[in-house]
């Protein structure tokens, strides 16, 4: 076109393609200044533009908005004003977010909320509508608050026309969810206003709306307070009881949630029964209402009349909704039994004999966060009554927990680690905890910047630790590297990660004695025990099996405790003091030892002569007391139940090698050695007993020609291994007799701990009592720490006055 009247003529046409054009066209135009856009005025364009906010076409309504927002300028605006259709005009405009900046930052409020007095109800309905759509952006809000809009917005719940009264209380509705805009409601009479809409029945049409408004009001305390002496709280709970209508229902609800954060107020509720009128709106049809009334019951079980009421009536609703198609349903349920379940035995048991396990453990698959937070901390209350833990590991929920452990929501990570620390209290949860991949992530956990994630994650790790294979695991993973960095932060460490990091060592004992030299005598040494030797803080130690598959060399024996059996044949007598066992590879040595023979029938042969032998053994030890009983067990079930696997199977299960000298002490002592009822004259016999079977007694002069070190090496060159059964040494000093008096003793009950020196130096030390100083009448004499020499005079028991010097002195 050549003309621009030609082109507002055609913003008439009933051609789509052509308004769209058109529109396109005279926006250029208008964009070249403002001389253009007064010629748009003048020939009339803002009318047929007006019209066109309403097409059906998406693009010709964008194009109309997009041209009445730049002929929106300063000199321009008062001038529409003036003109009803003006007002219309500014209203479908504010839909548009373009127009709407440009509204605001044409200073386009100020005018508008001056037409709300205006006698044209037209000119009010556009004023407020459009008021209502530039109220959805906060700074719009915040200059309704500084242009003092509520007292005009508040004189229209008096318009004679609900459809301004209803604009009135939806804007109101937006404005109020800043805390500003409440109080400046409580100073202008607003909750008066809402009282009187809703006391009105003819005007049960703007009810939801005022609920809504009245919701937001109650969270403020000093309103809360106005409308507690008012009575109107028992007008929202006969709104949520008596009404038909959705919204209002679930308007009355969101109230009662809001005002029922005031413990008062939550009593005062109580006393009305709330709970029924609760209970009857989970059975709702709207989805709306259900989420409302579970916000509802969410916050009223702080009250413990209300949570004990919630034990038969609610709780059975709730996880049936749990079951709910809606997201936003089951999460509002699940949080709702979250603040039921917390610190309520009875509430728990309700929720799993409503079969709730099952749905609760669904929703840790759910795509809302919110919903497997609430979930997970459901289970974990359920968790802590050791029935029902069992009845959720049949349903199989620590594989469950993998997808919340690797969320990246700081919320549902601890939540998920929380339920960890109270699901893994046995082997068979632990064990499949880590089959199915969940130790990875809960490690992670650890290195979390979040508080609470790391403490949780810290007690699951703790919880987790309780045995030597996850312990071995949870290493491997670095969780003790970790652990050790968080308790060196004052900021960052916390008495779980404490906790985690000693529970770790001391079901890890190879690793404790490796990386701090002490075993004490709650420290049991069990069979699997190693002593590598020392390492620095951050090294990685390897496992037993590494180790004993790594060919000999110069560095030191590991030395190792182990009575069971191997799945490698042992040789045919015990009386042979050297072991041909090869950890898993045949043997020669120049020695008169039986070879073990490549042939299964040969080799079984062998094997039930070893399984004879030991059952012998073992049957020699009953009646000897618990710990015996408890050995003898477990030597009969490796008896009863040998292994025997392929040689050339590729899935044959590894062993570390067997000590049968090791079985014969454990035997003597506790034939010899246990039945001695003074503590003292125990640990000399015991004493004795170790220096005899490592060489006997050695003078601090002739500990050098002793000649362990050659015995050492030929020990490690039959076994083709670094690591040494530590039976099979017969020549050993201080860490070695020190190492088998404290795998011995641990064997018949005599407490002492393993402390490693300097230069192979280690020694045990006890306490005993020291009965020349008694205390107070009836008191026990106190304890008194002394060191068992097992070198120079075996059996002599040093007290320690001044440890390091009479340590020195010994060694």
């Amino acid at each position: 076109f050549k003309k621009v009247a030609t082109v507002v003529l055609m913003l008439n046409s009933p051609e789509e393609e052509i308004l769209a054009k058109a529109c396109e066209a005279i926006y250029r135009f208008a964009l070249k200044g403002e001389e253009n856009k007064a010629t748009l005025l003048e020939l009339g364009a803002v009318e047929p533009l007006t019209k066109l906010l309403t097409h059906e076409d998406k693009i010709v309504r964008r194009n109309a908005t997009m041209i009445l927002g730049i002929l929106a300028s300063n000199s321009l605006l008062h001038t529409l004003l003036i003109h009803e259709f003006a007002t219309l005009c500014l209203a479908n405009m504010s839909a548009e977010y373009t127009s709407k900046v440009q509204i605001y930052e044409h200073g386009g409020l100020e005018p508008l909320i001056r037409l709300l007095a205006s006698p044209d109800p037209d000119v009010k309905k556009n004023s407020i509508e459009c008021i209502y759509n530039l109220a959805q952006d906060f700074q719009c809000r915040a200059m309704l608050q500084e242009l003092n809009a509520i007292p005009s917005i508040l004189d229209l719940l008096k318009s004679e026309y609900p459809i301004i009264q209803l604009l009135a209380l939806k804007t109101l509705g937006v404005i109020t969810n800043d805390k500003e805009a409440r109080a400046m409601l409580r100073d202008n009479q607003g909750v008066d206003h809402l009282i009187k809409v809703l006391e009105t029945k003819e005007l049960n049409d703007l009810h939801t709306e005022a609920l809504s408004v009245m919701a937001n009001c109650l969270e403020d305390m000093d309103t809360l307070v106005l409308i507690q002496q008012t009575g109107i709280l028992k007008k929202l709970l006969s709104f949520a009881e008596n009404s038909t209508i959705p919204d209002i229902q679930k308007n009355a609800a969101k109230a009662i949630t809001k005002a029922a954060y005031d413990p008062e107020i939550r009593k005062l509720f109580h006393e009305q029964e709330v709970e029924k009128c609760l209970v009857a709106l989970l059975g709702s049809e709207n989805d709306g209402t259900k989420i409302a009334a579970c916000q509802a019951i969410s916050v009223m079980c702080e009250n413990s009349g209300s949570k004990e009421f919630f034990n038969n009536q609610g709780i059975p609703q709730l996880i049936q909704l749990l079951k709910s198609d809606s997201e936003e349903v089951r999460e509002a349920a699940a949080l709702a039994l979250a603040n039921l379940t917390t610190c309520n035995t009875a509430n728990v048991i309700a929720a799993a004999e409503a079969d709730g396990i099952d749905p609760l453990i669904n929703i840790l698959s759910s795509n809302r966060d919110g919903a497997i937070a609430n979930a997970a901390t459901v289970l974990a209350n359920m968790a802590m009554q050791e029935p029902l833990r069992v009845k959720m590991q049949n349903h199989d929920v620590m594989h469950a927990l993998l997808g919340p452990l690797c969320s990246a929501n700081t919320v549902v990570q601890s939540k998920a680690a929380l339920m960890v620390a109270t699901t893994a209290c046995d082997v068979e949860a632990r064990t499949e905890l880590r089959n199915s991949g969940g130790l990875e992530p809960l490690v992670e956990l650890l290195c979390s910047k979040n508080d609470e994630v790391r403490r949780h994650a810290s007690w699951a790790v703790m919880v987790c630790a309780n045995d030597e294979l996850m312990a071995v695991e949870l290493f491997r993973l670095g969780a003790l590297d970790i652990l050790e960095e968080i308790n060196l932060s004052v900021s960052r460490k916390n008495k779980f990660s404490e906790a985690a990091y000693n529970k770790l060592l001391n079901n890890y004992l190879s690793l404790k004695y490796s990386l701090t030299g002490y075993l004490s005598s709650s420290n049991i040494i069990n069979d699997g025990f190693y002593d590598y030797g020392r390492i620095n803080p951050g090294t990685k130690l390897l496992p037993l099996k590494d180790l004993c598959l790594q060919e000999p060399s110069d560095l030191r024996a590991v030395l190792l405790v182990n009575s069971k059996s191997s799945d490698v044949s042992p040789p045919a007598s015990m009386e042979d003091k050297s072991s041909d066992i090869g950890y898993g590879r045949s043997i020669s040595s120049s020695s008169s030892l039986r070879r073990v023979s490549k042939e299964k029938t040969k080799a079984q042969l062998v094997l039930i002569h070893f399984v004879t032998l030991m059952a012998a053994v073992c049957s020699q030890r009953k009646g000897r007391g618990k710990k015996e009983e408890e050995k003898v067990k477990e030597e009969e079930e490796v008896a009863a139940a040998p292994k025997l696997t392929g040689e050339g199977s590729p899935d044959k299960e590894w062993y570390p090698p067997s000590d049968l000298d090791f079985c014969v002490y454990v035997d003597e002592v506790t034939k010899s050695i246990f039945p001695i009822t003074n503590i003292e004259e125990q640990i000399e016999a015991l004493a004795k007993y170790v220096a005899e079977k490592m060489g006997g007694k050695v003078s601090k002069e002739k500990l050098h020609d002793f000649g362990w070190e050659l015995h050492i090496s030929e020990l490690k060159f039959q076994l083709k291994s670094n690591v040494v059964p530590i039976g099979q040494i017969k020549k050993g000093i201080f860490y070695h007799r020190a190492f088998l008096f404290k795998a011995l003793a641990d064997k018949i009950g005599i407490g002492c701990s393993l402390v490693r020196g300097e230069y192979g130096r280690a020694w045990n030390e006890v306490k005993l009592m020291n009965e020349s100083r008694k205390g107070l009448i009836g008191a026990l004499p106190p304890l008194e720490v002394y060191v068992v020499d097992l070198m120079f005079h075996p059996g002599r028991l040093m007290k320690l006055r001044s440890k390091e010097a009479d340590l020195y002195r010994y060694l």
